[in-house]
């Protein structure tokens, strides 16, 4: 067995510090085995100007971390804007918080007819959508609404701004989803 790699995976998939006696268990060798072996990839790591890691020791615990000549790269990519990719779903849900807001995610999982908590999520990742704070009703369910990132990325200064559905567009959306239902059904 590799207990290099072995010790190597432990640290990186962990990603925080890890007690010896944790990783000896792990690898199945005794501490002082493992201890020499963590000691031999802390220096393979110094010592080497292709590999961007080192281990660190931290009160009887090691972590695996970036070097600090790595750092300018590391800030570099963070400052890269991240693509956000709206989906369906999401625009969906938004639009419903949107409209909506302040609303439970239980009154959008009851207009959208299944469950919102993934898109809900992603919405507040992506600073698009905020907790406004609790109900004043049973389990104190969580009330949702947007931010100004939503306000800044849809070009409008408040939701009064939004635009407001006709009552023929209203209805034809309502046929439209009748309709779709039916199709469901019939298949």
């Amino acid at each position: 067995m590799n207990y290099k790699a072995a010790i190597e995976a432990i640290l990186f998939t962990m990603g925080e510090s890890v007690e010896l006696g944790r990783i000896a268990d792990a690898i199945q060798l005794s501490e002082k085995e493992t201890k020499t072996l963590i000691e031999e990839l802390k220096k393979e790591y110094a010592g080497s100007a292709n590999i961007g890691m080192n281990i660190i020791e931290l009160d009887g615990a090691y972590q695996m971390c970036t070097k600090p000549q790595m750092y300018e790269y590391l800030i570099r990519i963070a400052k890269q804007p991240k693509k956000r990719v709206l989906t369906d779903v999401l625009l969906e849900t938004l639009s419903i918080i949107a409209y909506k807001q302040p609303v439970t995610k239980a009154e959008i999982e009851k207009i959208r007819g299944v469950s919102s908590e993934h898109a809900v999520s992603k919405l507040v990742e992506y600073n698009l959508v905020q907790e406004l704070g609790r109900l004043d009703a049973p389990g104190r369910p969580l009330l949702f609404g947007t931010t100004e990132e939503f306000l800044r990325s849809f070009g409008v200064q408040s939701i009064d701004e939004l635009p407001v559905l006709s009552p023929v567009q209203v209805e034809e959306f309502k046929q439209e989803a009748e309709e779709e239902m039916h199709v469901k059904l019939d298949v």
